[in-house]
């Protein structure tokens, strides 16, 4: 089949081809702004749970000038539609939770990590979206997938391995691999996949009916409580809002991560709607390859040859789990989604 066939059955449009490459963009550039803001001591100037605050009220309120434009902003459609289906509200506070521990360990592991390595580790939630399938919805994983599993971990474990000039001992390679960190990003890992089973599960069942742009309002006001109550854990509600703390945020490179972050939010809700999740899986190998060669120019990161080998194994993994990826059953009922067309030119206002 030619190659310009099957780009056009690919991306049947301009609108998906922009969302797939936006999709990537936005994952990179947030990683690089992570990176860019931390100290030479690997802290940050800036309370992270209040970016991550701060980034779930920008998507609540992008979600809203979506959801309005959409209706032809009739505010009274709005709060029917919340009344209507005011339960959902309560269903999305799992998924909600999961993901601010995820936003919040995004700054703690990009702490310890490089943002190649950070990429490359979280490509374990591809095989373990599928583990979590089979546990949740009774579905075997075939020997295809089991390989991939395979793959998956061997280039992760290509990765911890120190092939540069100042190489360490076995023993301290033992301690990277089998380190605390190691521990938090399997944390983050978990918390993305079961939060994306969950928000599936809600959308094909639960919240049907519900539509999509309402589904991100509900889920990122149970973002902001529960950042909040993140908080509030750490004894920091006091001081994250305070005069000192937000003038540590109105920092152009925090800003951005805030704006970057929220719209990630978005364009992933998109990326769902325009293409599909094989093609998702295709963009975060492509993350990873432009990641390292990105950090390499702009941080001076080395890239090593355990890395170039890493990448590759990770991504023959996801070619080979793409081929034949875990599907969940199909949805119910057709629930309303946004019009891409009028939600571009929206962006676009902001």
């Amino acid at each position: 089949m030619p190659l310009m066939t099957q780009l056009r059955e690919l991306f049947p449009s301009k609108w998906s081809l922009f969302i797939f490459i936006a999709y990537m963009a936005l994952f990179i550039n947030q990683g690089l702004l992570v990176t860019a803001t931390k100290k030479e001591d690997n802290s940050y100037s800036y309370n992270s749970v209040t970016v991550v605050l701060l980034a779930e009220v920008t998507k609540l309120f992008m979600s809203s000038l979506i959801y309005l434009q959409e209706h032809k902003w009739r505010v009274q459609d709005l709060l029917e539609d919340i009344c209507t289906h005011r339960r959902a509200l309560l269903y999305y506070t799992v998924p909600a939770g999961l993901y601010c521990v995820y936003n919040i360990l995004t700054f703690t592991n990009l702490a310890a990590f490089d943002p190649t390595t950070y990429f490359l580790l979280l490509q374990l939630r591809v095989v373990v979206t599928g583990v979590t399938f089979q546990v949740l919805f009774k579905k075997k994983l075939t020997s295809r997938q089991w390989l991939s599993l395979l793959l998956l971990t061997v280039g992760c474990i290509i990765k911890q391995l120190n092939t540069g000039p100042a190489s360490a001992s076995s023993s301290d390679w033992l301690r990277g691999i089998f380190s605390f960190n190691i521990i938090l990003i399997l944390v983050q890992v978990f918390c993305s996949c079961f939060a994306g089973v969950y928000n599936e599960y809600l959308l094909k069942h639960q919240a049907v009916e519900v539509h999509i742009m309402l589904q991100n309002m509900f889920l990122y006001v149970d973002s902001i409580v529960a950042a909040t109550l993140a908080l509030w854990l750490r004894g920091q509600l006091g001081t994250a809002l305070t005069g000192e703390a937000l003038r540590s945020i109105l920092h152009p490179a925090v800003l951005a991560i805030v704006l970057n972050n929220a719209c990630i939010g978005i364009v992933t809700c998109f990326f769902l709607h325009s293409l599909n999740s094989i093609l998702k899986t295709f963009a975060s190998a492509l993350e990873l390859m432009f990641t390292a060669v990105l950090c390499w120019l702009i941080f001076g990161i080395p890239v090593y040859l355990n890395t170039v080998v890493a990448i590759a194994v990770v991504s023959v993994a996801i070619c080979v789990y793409s081929q034949q990826p875990v599907r969940n059953p199909p949805a119910t009922a057709v629930h309303t989604a946004p019009n891409p067309e009028q939600a571009q030119s929206l962006v676009q206002q902001i």
